[in-house]
């Protein structure tokens, strides 16, 4: 049989570049940093795997569906690598140039990193995020190339963010928080998870088209729990039924161009018993003194311990689950983290002016246990000059969520 030569790349510019997230001016800055970075660390040029720090540079989430995706940034080009499945939206929505990959042919992606990378070169890879399997065809399409680390650095740079990140996350959170509000209205006495969750996310979806028509409309999700499933921070929605005296915990992520916002609070469907409240209350009480420590010069790891203390006078540190907080950005349910911000016992970051970041004391308490049961709040809160502003505005606490 004959075999039919084709393209292994191709460039696909389709229509007209899609309105951007952020001005040109915000997005020259972001790759500015980073090719001072590759300047300084006499890097050549940088391949990014992640949908977070391609979002980050390049404006573009994108949908793997089992294929590799990247952005190659150098000193003089911009190039997002995309499969052909997507067509042209991958360069519309990239904020600069972008080339296609095909099918027709093995490792077509990896020829076409070779070709947007130089021959002999250092060039920066995020070791948190690319396969061994991939690590290695790298070094099998490029073998002259010397590999370093380039994602805690990329990390850190996301870390901060700038006024046009500020604005976009302040309304974010407004969705969350409408989120919430739908979250509350649905819920009733036999309402299944999945159905107070749907209203929602709708809720939300719309909020964001209304707010930002120009962008895609991806990946906005609730999670409402209910009774036994409370118990983690990540539970899926299930078709539990809610029932008089349920714990509930509701988790509105409104997601906005890959940027992820969040609204978390406990509640409690008719009525809740007096140790039920009087846990709620404790939980409450550190949210509280958490939002008081968020400020330039803070210590994430110092924080986790003050806040420590109070769940161990109450004798329910045991019952702690996980840290009392994160950064927020690029990021998502399935990518991005910006693990070097997170207010645990081994982060010893210190909290600076422009970081946004979370407070979320969550304990929960197993069957058995007299209040059993998963019982979070979570605020989002920008760090200023002085002290840090929540964005959040749901009520939180016994006196605003006990629905009836």
């Amino acid at each position: 049989m004959q075999r039919i030569e084709r393209p292994q790349a191709i460039n696909f510019e389709n229509g007209i570049k899609d309105k951007p997230t952020f001005s040109a001016a915000e997005m020259a800055n972001r790759n500015g940093k980073l090719r001072a970075h590759l300047s300084s660390e006499n890097l050549d040029a940088a391949v990014f795997s992640s949908i977070h720090n391609i979002n980050y540079f390049a404006d573009f989430v994108y949908c793997s569906f089992g294929r590799p995706y990247a952005l190659v940034v150098t000193h003089d080009a911009h190039t997002t690598v995309t499969a052909n499945i997507d067509g042209g939206q991958p360069w519309r929505q990239s904020y600069d140039d972008n080339i296609v990959y095909t099918d027709w042919e093995k490792d077509n992606y990896f020829r076409a990193l070779k070709k947007l990378v130089p021959g002999k070169a250092r060039v920066g890879i995020e070791y948190d995020h690319i396969t061994l399997e991939r690590r290695e065809k790298l070094a099998e399409f490029m073998p002259d190339a010397e590999f370093v680390d380039i994602g805690v650095a990329t990390m850190k740079m996301r870390m901060i963010k700038s006024a046009e990140e500020h604005a976009l996350i302040r309304q974010g959170a407004r969705v969350s928080d409408i989120g919430g509000a739908a979250c509350a209205e649905a819920i009733c006495e036999g309402a299944p998870e999945y159905e107070v969750a749907l209203h929602s996310t709708q809720a939300m979806v719309r909020a964001i088209a209304n707010t930002y028509p120009h962008t895609e409309l991806m990946d906005s999700w609730t999670w409402f729990q209910s009774g036994i499933n409370t118990d983690g921070a990540h539970n899926p929605v299930t078709t539990r039924r809610i029932e008089k005296g349920d714990i509930l915990s509701l988790n509105c992520f409104s997601m906005i161009s890959g940027y992820y916002q969040a609204l978390e609070r406990t509640m409690f469907y008719h009525s809740a018993t007096k140790r039920e409240i009087e846990l709620w209350e404790i939980n409450c009480e550190v949210h509280k003194k958490g939002l008081t420590l968020i400020k330039p010069g803070a210590v994430c790891s110092d924080i986790a311990a003050e806040l420590n203390e109070i769940f161990l006078t109450h004798n329910l540190l045991q019952y702690r689950t996980f840290g009392y907080g994160h950064s927020f950005g690029s990021l998502s349910h399935y990518y991005g983290r910006e693990a070097g911000l997170e207010l645990r016992e081994d982060i010893d970051t210190v909290i600076e002016p422009g970081m946004v970041v979370s407070i979320e004391p969550m304990i929960t308490l197993p069957e058995g246990v007299n209040g059993a049961g998963g019982y979070r709040e979570h605020d989002i809160l920008i760090v200023g000059d002085d002290g840090a502003e929540n964005i959040t505005h749901f009520p939180f606490g016994p006196e605003h969520n006990i629905i009836r």
